[in-house]
């Protein structure tokens, strides 16, 4: 991404200063850098002294770092050679809390420290990416222009970039932002599975993904696209040719690894601001699960075999296709829902302000999780307004007509992967997700009871008004009357 990045300056004139552990890597951007004609724009160096005496005043310092401590050792040795006014971006998928604790200690020098998240893999690093900048308003003023050259463009021309809002703001949308990457990926990964299980080429799939991504609720899909693509990819350095997707292993360990912070850190935050995100919580799981494969091998052998999907029995494959496309596009505005009602309840809980408007735009191009009907029909309508209470896509009438027009579909494959144990699991939390979060007759009633038997933890009470919010109830029945250690002990004898 770093190099990507220094390379994406230089082509739009910026004069850069190279400093990496790795001489090698330096070497090889500036060859691509002299290659592609933009010579003498980027310069190695090996220490930070010689590196910000290079750089103008105030200097712009950008991070492409992998998270936690890494950003911190790299921030102290920078502080003694830099001054007032100076700006530092910090491009690495960093978690938020991080950037305002970093945010904090620059405070007092003078120093602006700039959480930006920076989206579109290391393609878009170097062809443009999707930017989500947060931090002070002042710096952020400064770096705007700049950072508008070097965006991803959408449709109509206007740079995928904008202020996000204070603190770590820009960080946190990113962070969210690879939340929701995660569910559409499951679910994609699920009705790629699905059809395979029909029977259905590598190819052929990939013409049914080019056919989604051209039109319907679905077009302009990134990971729909990319899904296209990838299907015909063969290894021509191999004798026979083969299509790269058949050699891939089932087996995703960046969560594990540690790789990527973004998945986890996403999943504990829906949780720490008590937001019911079932269909990011399950395709996280299902990548952990993924990534234990001797795990998975050896409890196949312990059950004798596991529990293989069986043939789907169908008497209308196209009409199931059309369910799969149907319930796909479901989980993922299930998946955007559920993202953008965390990052909501996050922005009221640390105040950030975020502007919904920019958030909207940063999602248009040049990111993973771009889907143009819903950005067009969808958000557009919601999040320009910049109102808070319009981000909750649950309340918002075209929204909900989509779900319900779909619900149908994905509610028959649901049935079917559950009739022929086929792989579903995105798919099926976000069936769960809209019966629940619309549902006003939960079985939680007896829960309730049961946790006011043995805990004493208080209800409400039917049609009583003002029971809307999640506050603890008025009343509590001794359903059971507490009894002695000896009463307890003579019941159990007798």
């Amino acid at each position: 991404m770093g190099g990507g990045l220094a390379l994406l300056f230089a082509e739009n004139g910026v004069n850069v200063g190279l400093s990496d552990p790795s001489e090698k890597m330096m070497d090889q951007v500036i060859e691509k850098a002299e290659n592609a004609g933009y010579h003498n724009k980027i310069k190695k160096f090996t220490d930070y002294g010689a590196l910000t005496k290079y750089l103008s005043k105030p200097r712009l310092l950008v991070f492409s770092l992998p998270h936690g401590s890494v950003g911190d050792k790299v921030l102290g040795g920078l502080m003694p050679h830099l001054s007032k006014g100076d700006i530092i971006l910090d491009c690495g998928n960093e978690h938020f809390a991080n950037t305002e604790r970093r945010q904090t200690k620059c405070k007092d020098t003078g120093i602006h420290y700039l959480g930006v998240g920076v989206s579109g893999g290391y393609q878009a690093a170097r062809a443009g990416p999707s930017i989500c900048p947060g931090g002070d308003e002042e710096a952020l003023k400064m770096v705007i222009p700049l950072l508008e050259r070097i965006a991803a463009k959408d449709k109509n021309g206007k740079p995928c970039v904008g202020i996000i809002g204070r603190g770590g703001a820009g960080h946190y949308v990113k962070m969210i932002h690879n939340g929701i990457e995660h569910g559409m990926m499951s679910a994609i990964c699920e009705a790629w599975g699905m059809m395979r299980k029909l029977g259905m080429g590598y190819e052929e799939i990939g013409n049914v993904f080019k056919k989604w991504n051209d039109s319907g609720e679905l077009r302009g899909t990134f990971l729909i696209s990319i899904g296209a693509d990838l299907s015909h990819k063969r290894d021509s350095a191999s004798p026979s040719n083969p299509l790269v997707i058949s050699q891939v292993l089932d087996k995703v360990v960046q969560d594990v690894t540690g790789e990527e912070g973004t998945g986890v850190w996403s999943n504990t935050e829906a949780i720490e601001q008590h937001v019911p995100a079932f269909t990011l919580n399950v395709a996280h799981a299902l990548r952990l699960a993924s990534a234990y494969r001797g795990e998975r091998v050896q409890a196949n052998e312990t059950s004798n075999g596991g529990f293989p999907a069986e043939k789907l029995q169908l008497q209308d494959k196209e009409a199931f296709i059309e369910d799969l496309r149907q319930a796909t596009y479901a989980a993922c505005v299930a998946s955007y829902i559920q993202g953008l009602n965390v990052i909501l309840r996050a922005d009221k809980a640390h105040d950030w302000n975020i502007n919904y408007a920019n958030v909207w735009q940063i999602w248009r191009g040049g990111c993973i999780i771009q889907a143009d009907y819903i950005s067009d029909v969808l958000l557009s309508a919601r999040l320009k307004s910049r109102n808070r209470e319009d981000v909750n896509l649950l309340f918002d009438p075209k929204t909900m007509e989509d779900v319900r027009k779909c619900y149908p579909a994905l509610r028959r494959v649901v049935a079917k992967a559950v009739e022929a144990d086929q792989v579903a699991p995105a798919l099926s939390a976000s069936l769960e997700y809209f019966k629940v979060v619309t549902g006003t007759d939960l079985p939680t009633s007896f829960y309730e009871a049961e946790l006011d038997y043995f805990g004493s933890h208080m209800f409400d009470k039917k049609g009583e008004k003002g029971t809307g919010a999640p506050t603890e109830g008025k009343y509590h029945f001794e359903w059971k009357p507490a009894t002695s250690q000896k009463q307890e002990y003579g019941k159990s004898k007798l």
